[in-house]
């Protein structure tokens, strides 16, 4: 009896070592990557810089990344001044959303198609989705909203965004896109259509077809949901509750083994995310989705790279720093807000004011 108890002890002894071992290496590889990327950082486009510089203070709360956050604040108002001032009626918008439709044209890859085809029958979408929504977001979850917020906001009334939301042929197009937008709607106070969207999600793409969906088409559907998790949590701001997405839980428990097969990194990192941003650190898909992106790091790059090998900087920001987070997760945090943290909004840029 003694000689079993004493098994067991060292038995339990030895794998939480083990365990302690293994996030050890998993928070070195993360320091490895924020190295890689932060000695370059401010060499990033803006959107890119603010990317990265708001995640990591989102988990770490730390001020050095208070200038990335400004640079996108100044993104932020430069976009939305620009909204205000001359793309706001029926026919600039239109303008505006022909001309972004273009930059679709020529391209031959299944998604670039897939979003030209989808969207020329509405693409006042580009504008309203893709540039107005985003910005006006982002400015509320800072505490703010631009001077002229109710003639940007009587722009968005014009329109039904379910006929975006709970189209198929969108959702196809445009799924990690449409979750993140139905949840900002919901966040400004505006049309609620979060329900038909994940309604409409599960039609579109019912786990029986999932043997018949492309790679483009297969990752589109892990974006989706992967971002109906990250949207609910304001983006890393606040945890979810798994019951309310408990069919997205299960799918993932389900198919993990298949999604380490045939998904991107960036894909793999999020699933894993979604755990941690529903308090699973110890869901063995967390544990799986560590050690693949763990060992997608190339040593000498220090960094992830894509899956064709390309380590080019500025187009991995994306996947990296959500290695980062997978790899060395810290918690969640409502921040930075002008309330909260006024010093990093002591300069606000023109056109942003207190909400």
């Amino acid at each position: 009896m003694r000689r079993t108890l004493f098994s067991l002890l060292l038995g339990l002894a030895l794998s939480q070592s083990a365990l302690a071992n293994t996030d050890a290496i998993y928070q070195d590889s993360a320091q490895r990557i924020k190295q890689t990327y932060e000695q370059q950082l401010y060499t990033l486009p803006a959107f890119k810089e603010g990317h990265y510089g708001l995640r990591m203070y989102r988990q770490t709360m730390d001020d050095k990344y208070a200038a990335a956050i400004w640079s996108d604040l100044a993104r932020v108002a430069s976009r939305l001044n620009y909204f205000a001032a001359e793309v706001n009626t029926p026919e600039s918008i239109y303008i505006y959303s022909e001309e972004r439709l273009s930059g679709y044209i020529g391209d031959d890859d299944e998604r670039s198609m897939r979003r030209f085809t989808a969207t020329k029958h509405m693409p006042e979408y580009l504008y309203l989705g893709v540039d107005l929504l985003g910005s006006m977001a982002r400015a509320n979850e800072y505490g703010l909203k631009h001077k002229q917020d109710e003639k940007l906001r009587q722009v968005i009334r014009r329109y039904d965004f379910a006929r975006y939301a709970t189209d198929p042929e969108m959702i196809k197009a445009w799924a990690a896109q449409i979750a993140n937008q139905v949840y900002w709607l919901r966040q400004l106070g505006e049309q609620d259509v979060v329900d038909a969207f994940i309604t409409s999600f599960q039609q579109a793409y019912p786990n029986a077809n999932d043997k018949k969906l492309s790679p483009q088409q297969y990752g589109n559907k892990l974006y989706g949901m992967t971002h109906i998790i990250f949207a609910d949590s304001q983006y890393y701001q606040k945890q979810v509750s798994e019951k309310q997405h408990q069919w997205i839980y299960d799918y993932f428990r389900t198919h993990i083994d298949e999604i380490l097969l045939r998904a991107k990194e960036d894909v793999i990192a999020e699933v894993g995310i979604s755990f941690l941003l529903a308090g699973l650190e110890d869901d063995p898909v967390v544990a799986k989705t560590r050690q693949a992106i763990n060992k997608a790091i190339d040593p000498q790059k220090g960094m992830v790279p894509s899956v064709t090998g390309d380590f080019d900087f500025s187009q991995g920001e994306h996947r990296n720093v959500l290695a980062i987070m997978l790899l060395d997760w810290q918690q969640v945090n409502q921040a930075p807000t002008i309330q909260k943290q006024p010093e990093i909004f002591s300069r606000l840029p023109y056109g942003l004011e207190a909400k």
